[in-house]
């Protein structure tokens, strides 16, 4: 294919490429993290019902990431295609809505900004390749889910699975590491947090993480290896512990406050993936562990 090969032999058009695409991904991922945890709390609710015994509720019109269009949450004004262009709608509406003049949320354009920039290094970092094109399906994923959780402190089964399995499946081939240690780093990653969680519950009788922060880790196990969840888990903590002191200091909370770990989890995880050589490597160095 033409336009594959001029990607291939053209690195800066590759990351422009990415970078463009990254935008346009944001653009769906702000939908996603909106929509997403009412269609799967309205599933529940159904699902509670059934097993209940409690009669169906009626349908109402239909509600999926999808349909139905955009709207503007204070008058109602359906987003029209050019109101919705990535960073440039915001900036030409000067971030109000184009009916009432309500301010639009700054998270939106933020949003499709990281995925834009976040996409254009993976693109630079990897190259033209499966690695890049993989990396890129799991930046999108854990930017959408961090998000979700910072919402509503709770990662969705619905895309840290099939990211979890899409490693697995790719480390069947070699892609990043050896299935064996794509395997046991799925498995060690899960029982590392779930046994942290579990002694913190034996000894104050709360639970202190939920089980989608074991899973988030056993994804990047799957991707990574076992090798990588190390440094992830002390980036994490680390990052966690700073940023989340800083955050509740902010918002005049108190320690006790619960705070969603599956941000720190993920940046951290994202960081190993893409440099855990370098860094373990830096710091054997400075540490004479040459």
């Amino acid at each position: 294919m033409p336009l594959l090969d001029f990607l291939a032999s053209h690195a800066l058009a590759f990351v422009f490429s990415a970078l463009l695409l990254g935008l346009l991904v944001g653009s769906f991922l702000n939908v996603v993290v909106y929509r997403l945890p009412i269609m799967l709390k309205s599933d529940w609710q159904g699902e509670a019902r059934e097993i209940l015994g409690l009669p169906a509720e009626e349908k109402g019109a239909t509600f999926n990431l999808f349909l139905p269009n955009s709207q503007c949450p204070c008058c109602g004004h359906e987003i029209r295609p050019w109101e919705n262009l990535p960073i440039i709608s915001y900036l030409a509406l000067r971030g109000r809505c184009s009916s009432c003049k309500s301010p639009i949320s700054k998270r939106y354009p933020l949003v499709e900004l990281a995925c834009g920039l976040l996409s254009a290094y993976v693109a630079w970092h990897f190259g033209f390749g499966w690695q890049a094109g993989a990396i890129l399906l799991l930046t999108w994923g854990l930017l959408a889910m961090s998000l979700i959780d910072a919402d509503h402190q709770w990662l969705p089964d619905v895309l840290v699975l099939p990211l979890l399995w899409l490693g697995l499946t790719l480390n069947l081939f070699g892609l990043f590491t050896s299935l064996e240690e794509a395997v046991l780093g799925a498995i060690g990653g899960y029982l590392a947090l779930w046994s942290v969680a579990a002694l913190f519950k034996l000894i104050t009788r709360r639970d202190g993480m939920g089980n989608g922060d074991f899973k988030l880790l056993a994804l990047f196990g799957a991707w990574g290896g076992w090798q990588v969840l190390p440094l992830t888990i002390l980036l994490s903590s680390c990052t966690g512990a700073i940023l989340g002191s800083i955050l509740l200091r902010l918002n005049n909370r108190g320690l006790g406050t619960e705070i969603p770990y599956g941000p720190y989890l993920a940046l951290a995880g994202w960081i190993a993936l893409l440099w855990g050589d370098s860094i373990t490597s830096t710091y054997l160095h400075f540490a004479n562990f040459k």
